[in-house]
């Protein structure tokens, strides 16, 4: 999951990781082995569907984005189970690889403060991302832009730490605490209905849930 940083060297960074890591390692725990990381993103892919679930018909599919969606594996998971899925990465590595995994979902390249849709989304996703994103103006941008795409009653689902005050590590990372997103979002119409910790080792990130009321 990748840094919307206007920053070129920033986006270099992702594009390099891409490039060298093990699709799984770049967007999952660093510490981890293969083995690892596919049990961490099972952990959190069972965390989301039970937050999405797969209520649709063919008829009246969910409309979901998955914001900076790295190589593609959550939005390849949510088209399989029947949702329409839009995906986008700032790195074109990552959307390179994504489209080569194949499957359905709609892979473009675009910042998360850029991308814009002719329809209004039902879920937007954003996992692991905000928080690679140290700038608080290009945070609150980024932020800004998914919540114009959520239509009434849709939900924004985003991750970072349960913190009490911003942290900040390793100078790529500035974590977020859940006052800081509800005090971006509630004026746009968006209100804070749930927080899912992953639940996995120490970490302390989770999904915030918003809903959009207005």
């Amino acid at each position: 999951m990748t840094d919307a940083a206007l920053d070129p060297d920033a986006l270099d960074h992702w594009d390099a990781r891409y490039g060298e890591q093990d699709e799984l390692a770049v967007g999952g725990h660093p510490e981890l082995d293969r083995a690892g990381n596919e049990l961490f993103y099972a952990l959190r892919l069972g965390t989301l569907l039970a937050l999405i679930g797969d209520l649709h018909s063919p008829a009246a599919p969910l409309f979901v984005l998955d914001a900076g969606c790295g190589t593609g594996y959550f939005a390849r998971v949510l088209d399989r189970c029947g949702h329409r899925v839009d995906a986008v990465d700032a790195s074109q590595e990552a959307i390179d690889r994504a489209r080569a995994a194949g499957d359905g979902p709609r892979y473009s390249r675009a910042r998360l403060d850029e991308w814009r849709s002719p329809w209004p989304y039902d879920v937007v996703l954003c996992v692991d991302v905000l928080f690679h994103l140290p700038d608080d103006t290009e945070w609150a941008a980024a932020l800004r832009n998914l919540a114009s795409l959520v239509r009434l009653t849709g939900r924004l689902i985003v991750t970072d730490a349960d913190t009490p005050v911003p942290r900040a590590r390793d100078g790529r990372i500035r974590h977020r605490p859940a006052d800081a997103y509800r005090a971006a979002l509630e004026p746009l119409g968006l209100r804070h209905t749930a927080f899912r910790p992953y639940g996995f080792r120490e970490t302390e990130t989770g999904f915030h849930v918003f809903t959009r009321i207005r």
